[in-house]
């Protein structure tokens, strides 16, 4: 029986109306990626979307780069240690902050469906939550991208997958 995983996914913006099924391909997201990472653990993550204003702001507060981002990860644990929510005895990993128009920007841009640019920037900010970093060596980065490749494969979206028809 698989680990019981709560994914908290909230809506704080307006922009960009959330695609139906989104929350299910995030919860299933995170859920490969925690058993990628052979997590045994029982689990909770927020995802929260939020716009371009909330991002740079979280982004100038917390990592002083007064700048848009796509997502940002704000991890609970350090070194495999995480908070335990005591009335359900799950690891809390943390939270994904995705900035949706951003992301729906990216995916016109990388010609790909919002539902695969959402599902990369979730499964990259689990890694990040489980701590990973890319950004502090090239071999990081190429290990961090082949876990997101072989999780997105996983859930049928793999790398170049558009589902946009050739005219």
């Amino acid at each position: 029986m698989a680990n019981k995983i709560k994914v908290i996914i909230s809506d704080d913006q307006q922009e960009v109306r959330v695609p139906t099924g989104i929350r299910l391909l995030l919860r299933r997201a995170c859920t490969a990626v925690l058993a990628q990472e052979k997590f045994k653990d029982p689990a909770e993550i927020s995802v929260r979307f939020v716009d371009h204003d909330e991002i740079r702001y979280l982004n100038a507060q917390h990592r002083n780069k007064d700048d848009v981002t796509d997502v940002l990860s704000f991890p609970l644990g350090e070194n495999g240690h995480y908070d335990t929510n005591l009335s359900t005895g799950a690891k809390v990993l943390g939270d994904i902050v995705i900035d949706l128009p951003r992301a729906a920007e990216q995916a016109r841009l990388y010609g790909h469906t919002l539902q695969r640019e959402l599902a990369f920037l979730t499964v990259h900010s689990m890694l990040h939550l489980l701590g990973y970093n890319h950004e502090q060596s090239g071999i990081d980065s190429v290990r961090m991208r082949e876990k997101e490749e072989a999780v997105l494969a996983q859930l049928g979206l793999p790398r170049g997958h558009s589902y946009i028809l050739e005219e």
